[in-house]
């Protein structure tokens, strides 16, 4: 890895801070979808019996032992009963809107890598062949030999670029979908929930 950083010059740094942040924010995610959907689901099961027997206050001090990003639409649920069902399904949506939101933190990371590592990968292919030019100026021949070090850089700089390109998109797409589904099934839970509870 040192080698490989030494022959593709300064612009190897940014791209090994991309990587390094694809990756963290990658098992960051992993690891936090797998703890949502781990208490949604628990939350939801004991919700729903709790429901069946008609005990709405116990149902709501669940949502006080679960983490609030999980807890928050289903406490508005409970807590909302009483109004209107026009006032109470969007005061429900817009809580769900909010977990949403909380669920894509840190994505945009993952996506604006994957859009900018190509074009540093670039830079550095154009500083390598700046650099190829010097080389020739410098000594008055050209070459293979002359200019051997800068065409190295160069396209070290842009496979680097593309291949920490390649992983973001990979990943970035992986986890809209795994929203998606999360984003349905949680809606879904709370709006069946809904319906036994009218």
């Amino acid at each position: 890895m040192v080698e490989l950083i030494q022959n593709g010059g300064w612009v190897m740094y940014p791209l090994l801070l991309c990587s390094f942040l694809v990756w963290a924010v990658a098992f960051e995610k992993f690891w936090y979808l797998s703890q949502f959907q781990k208490q949604s689901q628990l939350l939801y099961t004991n919700a729903k019996n709790l429901v069946f027997e008609k005990k709405f206050e116990e149902a709501k001090g669940l949502c006080h032992t679960t983490h609030p990003m999980v807890a928050t639409p289903y406490l508005a649920l409970f807590e909302g009963r009483e109004l209107e069902r026009e006032i109470w399904e969007q005061r429900i949506g817009r809580r769900i809107l909010e977990t949403n939101l909380s669920l894509k933190r840190f994505l945009w990371i993952i996506g604006t890598i994957g859009s900018s590592a190509p074009f540093i990968g670039l830079f550095g292919t154009v500083l390598g062949i700046i650099k190829s030019f010097e080389n020739i100026a410098a000594t008055g021949k050209s070459g293979f030999a002359v200019v051997a070090a800068g065409l190295s850089e160069a396209l070290i700089a842009t496979a680097a670029g593309i291949l920490v390109a390649v992983m973001a998109v990979i990943l970035y797409n992986y986890f809209l979908t795994k929203l998606a589904f999360i984003n349905i099934e949680y809606k879904n839970k709370i709006e069946d929930l809904m319906e036994t509870m009218v």
